[in-house]
């Protein structure tokens, strides 16, 4: 921690899973961050974790407040470009969960708002920093598969039943799947391969019942890799999450980043071990460097969910370029939107 760090006062706009888990132990444990104000409408939960937490009734009373900087809109999926766009409004730095918005268009009206006001707008993609998704970024550009051909990536659940009383299993709001999970793995492959010329999917509900899209595969096209991107919530038995295959090798990566686990059991960054897998989830690479055969699991970096915030307060006070550009979360929604006009009209969608 940088305690000589001048302290961005911050605002949490709900108190849910989100707020609980990732948010607030994130920027409480950074001294960079003074977590001021969270709005949550009936509750008093973020008093209970923070007793120094002022809790307000109403968004609109985190944004009329001159002292916060920065607002974080972890609400409901659909409530996003609303929250955002007022935020901004009122002259605040804004980090919003993912997915961005529902709709591209959204997504660059918040863009262009940001930019006019000169202020910060930023996507809180977690999993570029799950210490899996590091390894297989460093594999592939050490290029040590060789030519990578194949890019493989999954985000699977087991959950056969409908999730009584949530916002998440009601398509009126606009959810699903796709936008929940999709997001991760579409981001993560645009941090890998930029833009890719176009989108086939296929997605379905295939839970008894379900109102949502709860399983997807995606095929993003670029030139010289085959993208394969999917998510299921009927999988109990996982395969590996990461496959790549190249012109000399292949790694396998199974399991999943720990920080989420840990934050859920009260963990917070910073301890001794944060992020390190056991030894027994390192992924298996196989293949050929310098002209001797390799075949090993080899350590998982370690991953790091407080690099995002850290990010966000360089940007905020020496200007540095942020890490999850908004153009690029824009991107995941665009890809979206392509995915499912692609299953839709069966055929490819180009980008």
């Amino acid at each position: 921690m940088n305690s000589s760090c001048n302290p961005v006062k911050t605002a949490l706009a709900s108190f849910g899973m989100s707020g609980l888990v990732f948010h607030g132990p994130l920027l409480h444990t950074d001294q960079c961050f003074e977590l001021s104000k969270v709005w949550e409408r009936t509750k008093n939960e973020s008093v209970k974790k923070y007793p120094d937490i002022q809790i307000v009734r109403h968004f609109d009373e985190l944004c009329i407040d001159e002292s916060i900087e920065l607002i974080i809109v972890n609400t409901p999926d659909h409530t996003h470009y609303d929250l955002c766009k007022k935020a901004l409004e009122y002259n605040k730095h804004v980090v919003v969960e993912k997915p961005f918005t529902q709709k591209y268009s959204e997504a660059i009206e918040l863009i262009e708002l940001a930019e006019k006001k000169n202020l910060l707008l930023s996507v809180f993609q977690n999993r570029r920093w799950d210490g899996d998704f590091l390894t297989v970024k460093r594999i592939v550009e050490e290029k040590m598969l060789g030519r990578l051909v194949s890019y493989e990536a999954h985000f699977d659940r087991y959950r056969n039943f409908i999730q009584p009383d949530t916002w998440k299993e009601d398509n009126q709001t606009g959810t699903g799947t796709l936008y929940n999970l999709g997001s991760h793995l579409i981001d993560q492959a645009i941090v890998l391969f930029g833009k890719p010329d176009g989108v086939t999917a296929d997605i379905r509900n295939l839970r008894s019942n379900s109102s949502i899209d709860d399983t997807f595969e995606l095929w993003l096209h670029y030139p010289q890799v085959r993208v394969s991107l999917s998510a299921s919530y009927l999988v109990r038995e996982p395969g590996p999450r990461y496959a790549l295959h190249g012109t000399e090798g292949s790694f396998l990566k199974w399991g999943i980043d720990p920080q989420e686990e840990e934050l859920k059991k009260g963990a917070v960054p910073g301890i001794k071990g944060w992020g390190e897998e056991s030894e027994s989830d390192f992924g298996l690479l196989h293949t050929t460097l310098n002209g001797k055969d390799i075949k090993e699991r080899i350590p998982t970096i370690p991953g790091d969910y407080s690099a995002f915030y850290a990010n966000i307060y360089r940007a905020i006070r020496h200007g540095e370029k942020l890490a999850v550009d908004p153009g690029e979360a824009a991107m995941v929604i665009k890809i979206i939107e392509a995915a499912f006009l692609s299953h839709n009209e069966k055929r490819r969608v180009e980008i």
